[in-house]
């Protein structure tokens, strides 16, 4: 990585989005606790989840194949591929921000799921632990960091239809793996709700801390030192006067 100038980066939020990622975070954050309550210990859908899986479990019958080939994006091997290509894109382009964001976000967005709601709410589906879907999860996660890092603004002007392109097939990608989840029966449809609730609320979280200036002196001492040059040991001395013999020769 040598050449590589990695700096704290333009801070991940402006300031007129923060109030906003505020209010999304704490949407996210009650939208999952009150799924949790309703759904509390219990092994049946309820009306919504009737509504929406149904029709699509009858529609994905008879492909479990594609329908696993569909779901696999949201499993551990893709997921972590995807977040490195990130943080790889983010430390090429300097902006070791946006490179802690990504190694942090899924970590702690499945860490949740798997630590806490799940064991928590203990809701069940053919005797599996399901609230939330940690497939959806970590979709979401992803696709709720490629928008920080290309649409939410400070943003520069170029870049065009990529910044809009890349976010918006994440967010299909998500939605795509949401159904595919529901499809294998191995999810509620509120289960998903509550997934991409917890990433998205996870990378809005982290964005407003890694924004707090503690944190950005802290990136900007971290991209200080990787950027200063290492001192080189055992180089020969040289005497002026040797130095000036060699100038000579030259």
């Amino acid at each position: 990585m040598d050449g590589i100038h990695l700096r704290p980066g333009r801070p991940l939020l402006a300031a007129s989005a923060r109030p906003w990622a505020g209010a999304v975070l704490a949407c996210c954050a009650a939208l999952v606790a009150l799924l949790g309550v309703l759904f509390a210990h219990q092994a049946r859908a309820n009306w919504l989840d009737h509504a929406v899986d149904s029709p699509v479990i009858t529609w994905l019958s008879g492909h479990q194949g594609l329908v696993l080939w569909l779901a696999a994006p949201g499993s551990l091997i893709p997921v972590a591929v995807l977040s490195a290509a990130i943080v790889i894109a983010c430390l090429l382009t300097g902006r070791l921000n946006g490179a802690v964001l990504t190694a942090a976000a899924v970590p702690v967005a499945v860490g949740l799921d798997e630590g806490v709601l799940k064991p928590l709410v203990h809701r069940t589906y053919l005797g599996v632990v399901t609230y939330p879907s940690g497939h959806t999860t970590a979709v979401f996660t992803l696709a709720a960091i490629v928008m920080v890092l290309l649409v939410i603004p400070p943003r520069p002007a170029r870049a065009g239809v990529l910044r809009v392109l890349v976010p918006a097939a994440a967010c299909v990608l998500g939605a795509v793996v949401a159904i595919a989840v529901i499809g294998l029966r191995w999810h509620y449809f509120t289960d998903t709700v509550a997934g991409a609730a917890v990433g998205v609320g996870t990378v809005c979280g982290l964005a407003l801390i890694l924004d707090l200036p503690a944190a950005r002196r802290w990136l900007a001492r971290a991209s200080r030192q990787r950027s200063d040059p290492i001192p080189r040991t055992g180089a020969p001395h040289r005497s002026p006067k040797a130095s000036h013999w060699l100038s000579a020769e030259r």
